[in-house]
């Protein structure tokens, strides 16, 4: 007890962000004084009900001791599963709540609010239910008879110490009348984990301490050495004006300006009366990240947040924006010379370089502390970038799913964020790790309705959190906007003098766009200039015909240039790159697609950039014709550079997205140094069967994004269509229009079309129903009254949610797919990894490393092997399909690799390839290779 309330109030005085100090003392009368008082107090007392018959049963010989003290007991075995109705949280709640009605006065509807913190200390509150039944078994809380009195002296003992000791016997009659905000609540429940888990940690305190004369003080001191965890960054706002600030945090080369959108966006930010939300919308290329991050740093000053997240749609969007993130970190002054602790929040984010070099070098281990020890050593950067300004720290006991978002700087996909709106086994954990942060949430149009009920409710809880939120995207339709910023203000606003307000951020057609808002406050719109450079497009359609398509392109591509071919399915990938080939020759031809493994799909992005990217920065841009043929991978993220954009008829908000990757920087005056017949900007609509009365699009196009928004984004650019009369899509002018025509309800239709796009539309509106009532069942509800307490908060959620494949489907409206780790099995039967791999930072080789079947392999080899991993495609997630693919894999089971120090590849599903890099598996066809990826065909 007086561990958890040592370290509670160490991780008040230097850990907890400002603002996460300020929520939990809001409503109390004493202010911060009082919250961490209350904190303090309840850390303490949080086991208080091991001080039961139910607990103190289970070890006999410790249980023989406390019955000759008068604490008479019945055994384990005879109590039998009534236990399970005891869990010591529970029974925690129960003794502190007669504890303050019994010696204290307190009401019954006025204790829960604070006890429900003691109830949910282990990942979970405790449901009216349990309870209840817990209510009907009082002989688990004190046993019958003689003992009875003595078990409630002692449990009162204890507790009477507890308030005493933490200074809050003369503070319980003011706070009871306090109603303490759900969010408090879950703020205070979290803390209290924190503080017990590291208690808990016998290298910080030994159950036998060497020195047991030394004080509790001393011991505290030296555990918290040991843990050494890095305090929340603490930014001053800066002085600098929007100008300066940019230049300075993102190393801007001399005479380089900030864009409007950058400048207006600080400006915005240091206007508000409170930090909020902002959402900014501005087109491709126009700094958005930038313009986020210096929001974030004055952000963070105002409200004493302590860190920052930023949430990105995929893995792959999540990598590349770590070391932008690290190289941010490391201009910011409040963060020069401070330890400061960062993470990389992925499943995978072990096998990312960047990471995987942070961890090393941070080489902190939580280990049994020595009592006179000196502060341990830190870990400097040998990179001279960071050396001199900051410690960047891949924090050791900030490591783990539950532990790691408590990181003060994250990068991550949106699945982290939307978990803290799953109900889910430590939530409070999860909301305490992006309430004291500023949270970024990039790409926002990218995320479906299922996601965006996530999204939604989450928003609602950060508002209520008054935490800082910045929304960035360049294709966002006024009605999504409209809905962010409802459920970021707050439920109140509906019934509210200012709904009108929100009513007109759904009619502002303005592009660049910024909208910021406070909690239950009225919008705010401005909209500043874009950069002044823009793009006309010319928009062509072309029918869905592979041969034609190449002839098409021999042609355009006569006189050199790079093309980007972008098809909506992997299938449609291969089949135009292996036609392309034909004419064009292997070496012309470039194929990127979401069904490679891990280290390939990290190599064809950075190939991709090193050749296609920016004026300056890219090298080795092809001289002669190359054609990159892509999946959706090529639509965000990736500053890439073509001459010429072919496209799958997609929604017109990715069509826009991927127009963002033609012509996306001046290449010499007028585009001189582009080819000549490539110096105007054009992109080809394929995709679809034009000819037909209503534009049919393909199949796996209908599959992937559904008939009605293909019609819809058909519809919207229809005018740029139309021979004679068609104009250019001007970039970024017509960005905003087309979105919103797309995605209005009251839209027009053409002629003739009205049929078709009546029956898409009820097939869509039937599908968004659905998907929306599905993602609601284990959603966290809204945002209860303050007093309330969160009794049943997560009750029939999903038990752990994690970033698992299986984790990350409860968050995204996909289906639950295999993953598999490639390796290449040899004629002799010996497994080995795949031959191509390049080598390491260090120059240590990877390809061709042997995966011993009797032994675990050596670290290198069990590495470069999990890199490889493979998520299959949709073909193997069928449940059939998928039972088979599934006992077909764990054929390949190799009993050694199944230990702790095979955590590389413990528990994985192994795909051999042969010596050609072909398998079968569950009825298909399996063929890999370094430049394609997967191929599967029917056996």
């Amino acid at each position: 007890m007086e561990d958890s309330a040592a370290i509670a109030g160490l991780l008040w005085d230097t850990w907890l962000p400002v603002n996460v100090k300020g929520l939990i003392s809001s409503a109390l009368p004493g202010g911060q004084r009082d919250g961490r008082r209350l904190a303090v107090w309840l850390a303490g007392a949080h086991d208080i009900g091991k001080a039961t018959p139910a607990f103190a049963c289970q070890v006999d010989q410790l249980a023989d001791r406390m019955r000759d003290a008068g604490l008479e007991m019945r055994s384990a075995k005879a109590l039998g599963p009534d236990r399970r109705i005891a869990p010591h949280g529970l029974a925690g709640q129960a003794l502190l709540g007669e504890w303050l009605r019994e010696r204290h006065g307190w009401a019954v509807k006025q204790t829960g609010q604070f006890t429900v913190v003691v109830g949910g200390h282990h990942g979970v509150p405790p449901e009216p239910g349990q309870i209840a039944a817990l209510h009907k078994h009082g002989h688990l809380l004190r046993s019958p008879g003689a003992s009875r009195d003595v078990w409630r002296r002692v449990q009162g003992e204890l507790l009477d110490a507890c308030a005493e000791e933490y200074r809050v016997q003369d503070r319980l009659d003011a706070w009871r009348d306090v109603r303490l905000p759900q969010t408090a609540q879950v703020l205070l429940t979290s803390l209290v984990i924190v503080a017990d888990w590291i208690a808990s940690n016998a290298d910080l305190f030994p159950y036998f301490p060497q020195d047991a004369a030394r004080s509790g003080a001393e011991r505290v001191a030296a555990a918290w050495r040991g843990l050494d965890l890095p305090a929340p960054w603490s930014p001053d706002e800066p002085v600098e004006d929007a100008q300066q600030l940019i230049a300075s945090r993102f190393g801007l080369p001399e005479g380089a300006k900030a864009r409007p959108v950058q400048e207006a966006a600080v400006e915005l930010a240091r206007s508000m009366g409170e930090p909020g939300l902002m959402v900014i919308e501005a087109p491709m290329g126009e700094g958005k990240t930038e313009a986020a991050l210096a929001v974030a740093e004055v952000f963070a000053a105002r409200s004493g947040a302590g860190g920052a997240f930023f949430a990105l749609p995929t893995m792959a969007t999540g990598n590349a924006m770590f070391p932008r993130l690290l190289d941010w970190i490391a201009r910011l002054p409040s963060a020069r010379g401070a330890q400061q602790s960062v993470l990389l929040a992925h499943s995978k984010a072990a096998l990312n370089e960047d990471f995987a070099e942070l961890m090393r070098d941070s080489g902190q281990r939580i280990v049994a502390v020595d009592l006179d020890a000196p502060q341990a050593p830190r870990w400097r950067p040998r990179d001279t970038k960071h050396a001199a300004r900051t410690e960047l720290v891949a924090h050791a006991w900030l490591r783990g799913r539950k532990k790691a978002m408590l990181s003060s700087f994250v990068a991550g996909t949106i699945d982290q964020l939307l978990f803290a709106g799953l109900k889910s086994r430590h939530l409070a954990m999860r909301h305490l790790a992006v309430v004291g942060k500023v949270v970024v949430i990039d790409e926002a149009h990218a995320y479906d309705t299922y996601m965006s009920v996530y999204l939604d409710r989450v928003l609602a809880w950060l508002g209520a959190y008054r935490v800082p939120v910045v929304i960035l995207s360049a294709t966002l339709p006024a009605r999504r906007r409209r809905e962010l910023v409802e459920a970021y203000s707050g439920a109140e606003i509906q019934a509210s003098d200012v709904q009108p307000a929100f009513e007109e951020v759904a009619e502002v057609t303005a592009y660049p766009l910024l909208t910021a808002v406070g909690h239950g406050r009225p919008p705010v719109v401005r909209s500043p200039d874009a950069s002044g450079r823009g793009t006309d497009v010319v928009l062509e359609r072309i029918e869905d015909d592979v041969d034609a398509l190449v002839g098409r392109l021999a042609h355009e591509l006569e006189g050199g240039g790079c093309a980007l071919v972008v098809r909506n399915t992997v299938k449609r990938v291969l089949e135009t790159a292996k036609a392309l080939r034909r004419m064009f020759g292997d070496e012309h031809v470039t194929v990127a697609h979401s069904c490679f493994i891990d280290v390939d799909r990290a190599a064809k992005d950075a190939d991709l950039l090193k050749r296609f990217g920016p004026p300056g920065k890219a090298d080795g841009r092809p001289a002669g014709p190359h054609i990159v043929v892509a999946s959706q991978v090529a639509e965000q993220s990736l500053d890439v550079d073509f001459d010429l954009l072919v496209t799958d008829l997609c929604p017109v908000d990715l069509l826009l997205q991927r127009m963002g990757r033609l012509h996306r920087h001046m290449r010499g005056a007028g585009q001189q140094d582009r080819p000549e017949r490539l110096r105007r900007a054009r992109c080809l609509v394929t995709g679809a069967d034009w000819d037909a009365d209503v534009p049919v699009p393909v199949r796996g196009s209908v599959a992937v994004y559904g008939a009605y928004t293909l019609l819809r984004s058909a519809t919207a650019l229809l005018p740029h269509f139309e021979q004679g009369e068609a104009r250019p899509v001007r970039l970024p002018d017509d960005i905003s229009p087309l979105v919103q025509a797309a995605y209005a309800d009251d839209a027009d239709c053409p002629d003739g079309w009205a049929d078709a796009m009546a029956d898409a539309r009820d097939r869509y509106e039937q599908h968004r129903a659905d998907q929306a009532e599905r993602a609601a069942v284990f959603r966290l509800g809204k945002v209860g009254k303050a007093g309330r307490p969160l009794f049943g908060w997560v009750a029939a959620g999903v038990g752990d949610a994690d970033d698992s494949l299986a984790g990350r489907a409860q968050v995204r409206d996909s289906r639950e797919s295999l993953e598999v780790v490639v390796v290449q099995r040899r004629d002799d039967g010996t497994l080995v990894t795949v031959p191509w791999l390049a080598p390491d930072r260090r120059g240590n080789p990877l390809g061709g490393l042997d995966l011993p079947l009797d032994q675990v392999p050596t670290r290198q080899a069990a590495r470069a092997a999990a890199s490889c991993g493979l998520r299959l495609p949709i073909q193997f997630s069928y449940a059939d399909v998928m039972e088979r693919a599934i006992a077909e894999l764990e054929e390949l089971y190799v009993p050694a690799w199944q230990v702790k120090e095979s955590q590389w590849l413990s528990g994985q599903l192994i795909l051999a390839l042969d010596e050609d890099c072909q398998t079968h598996l569950a009825g298909f066809s399996l063929s890999y290779s370094e430049s394609d990826g997967l191929e599967v065909t029917r056996a």
